[in-house]
């Protein structure tokens, strides 16, 4: 009778258990790399402060986190520039409606290797450089030395805005390497002496040196006021209007007493 009652506690708790997993909360995030510190660092607080919500969390991409909302592998998309017609023409066909949540804002930060002398740059000569007609870093009052060009991918949102706000659409030349994410961006500049590349203003660091444009430094104070010409906000996309925790989570990162802080954190500029 001992074994007996041992054997049905023991199947009681693994039942319990097993609901517990079902009715556990999960959120599943894909997108921008940009954002993606961000999504970081507010979720591991979100879980922290709710430990039965479990949030995964992966890059690849604003493009990807689209492709990910459209078909239905994700609940939140994050995204460094807004949906485009085509996407939501997508989204639409498929019984999905996409709603933008502004997060943060942030600035695109054109970064070369610390031992190059260059401290700004203009708008037109970021052009001149990435459409291939700047060759070599004297042609800008920098060094004698090659220009080596890193670029986005194109299915990264920060190339998106790059492509508007810099090269008005104009095509990246051949000849520039390019990245999957800002970090890697930042990596291979770090590497490379003759390097430019651009980044989010969250992953500029040490390794790299963000340069001034039309001589404004990327800033949360020039991000705001609309000084910096680079600038851009920062999205979470939901299929259709969002509930329970991804409501709740949405809920607190944009929150000026709860997840804005870790916006200002991960080295963005709060909403408010």
């Amino acid at each position: 009778m001992k074994i007996k009652g041992i054997a049905v506690l023991a199947f009681i708790a693994a039942t319990l258990f097993a609901a517990s997993m079902v009715w556990a909360g999960s959120i599943v995030i894909k997108g921008s790399t940009t954002v993606l510190p961000i999504a970081q660092k507010t979720a591991e607080v979100y879980m922290k402060q709710n430990p039965d919500v479990k949030i995964s969390i992966s890059g690849g991409g604003s493009g990807n986190g689209m492709k990910a909302l459209i078909d239905g592998s994700t609940d939140i998309a994050d995204s460094s520039r807004f949906i485009k017609g085509k996407e939501v023409s997508l989204a639409v066909e498929k019984g999905v409606y996409p709603v933008p949540f502004a997060v943060a804002y942030d600035c695109i930060v054109p970064v070369v290797h610390p031992s190059n002398p260059i401290v700004n740059i203009t708008m037109a000569q970021l052009k001149d450089i990435y459409m291939g007609k700047v060759k070599n870093w004297k042609d800008i009052d920098g060094p004698d030395q090659p220009v080596v060009v890193i670029s986005r991918d194109t299915s990264s949102g920060t190339y998106e805005v790059w492509n508007k706000k810099v090269m008005k659409k104009e095509r990246v030349f051949p000849g520039a390497l390019l990245q999957a994410s800002n970090g890697a961006v930042s990596q291979a500049v770090a590497k490379n002496k003759n390097a430019i590349g651009y980044i989010g203003l969250g992953y500029v660091n040490k390794d790299v040196k963000g340069l001034m444009v039309n001589r404004i430094a990327g800033s949360a104070e020039t991000t705001l006021n609309g000084t910096y010409p680079i600038s851009r906000p920062l999205f979470m996309f939901t299929p259709g209007w969002p509930k329970g925790d991804v409501l709740n989570f949405i809920n607190f990162v944009i929150n000026p007493e709860k997840g804005q802080k870790y916006v200002a954190e991960a080295g963005y500029v709060p909403l408010y």
